[in-house]
């Protein structure tokens, strides 16, 4: 036997080390989240746009804890969706056209617009990506190759063309009190910029992350 423990397969996967998953590190991630939620909810720039901004981390803190048990997500995925939490909470806390680190990143390079938000869209397509491998491999008979990278980065791109459509609800219901919400900073292109980094982010996810998914699924299956 291997000193790194008995091999161990997920359809079709290579071979990889099976290491059992820190059921700490789930604790530490809610931890985080929930300590960001707190944090953030002081004082933030527009109540209102807090709210809608956190809105996806209200509804997924409670689904993860729920479903902890029975239906572990690999620590990649963990860690993923925390960063992707704390990247919503901080642009809900300033809005994201006014998140310091995103002046700091247009004045270093002499940009138009604070970028802060593509960032956010860039992981609205990475983590999504992941997670939707993830469940696609665990759950349905799809298996690795051309047929999941179309269909988890179509499934990314949905995703964000329907967040650009409750924006554009948004706007409608609520006027000039969703400006901050909607964070075009003047762009009559921010929507389409928006979905271009999405799908970026997917198709950067799916390229760079594979492997290190794949011996992580390995390991739950074990």
């Amino acid at each position: 036997m291997s000193p790194a423990g008995p091999l161990r397969a997920t359809r079709g996967a290579p071979y990889a080390p099976a290491v059992r998953p820190d059921r700490r590190l789930p604790l530490v991630c809610l931890a985080i989240t929930l300590a960001g939620l707190v944090v953030t909810a002081i004082d933030p720039f527009d109540v209102p746009t807090w709210w809608l901004e956190v809105f996806p981390v209200l509804v997924a803190v409670p689904v993860l804890v729920a479903t902890a048990r029975r239906f572990p997500l690999t620590p990649l995925l963990y860690v993923l969706l925390t960063v992707h939490a704390a990247i919503l909470m901080v642009g809900g806390h300033w809005s994201y056209a006014r998140v310091p680190l995103g002046d700091w990143v247009r004045d270093a390079f002499h940009l138009a617009r604070n970028p802060y938000d593509k960032l956010g869209h860039f992981a609205q397509g990475f983590v999504p990506a992941v997670l939707a491998r993830e469940l696609l491999l665990r759950t349905s008979p799809l298996r690795r190759g051309g047929w999941l990278f179309a269909i988890v980065t179509s499934m990314c791109l949905a995703v964000s063309a329907l967040y650009e459509l409750l924006e554009w609800a948004t706007a409608l219901a609520f006027g000039g009190g969703a400006v901050e919400f909607l964070g075009t900073q003047g762009d009559p292109w921010d929507a389409q910029s928006d979905m271009l980094f999405a799908w970026i982010g997917a198709t950067a996810a799916l390229l760079l992350l594979p492997r290190l998914h794949d011996r992580q699924l390995a390991a739950l299956r074990a």
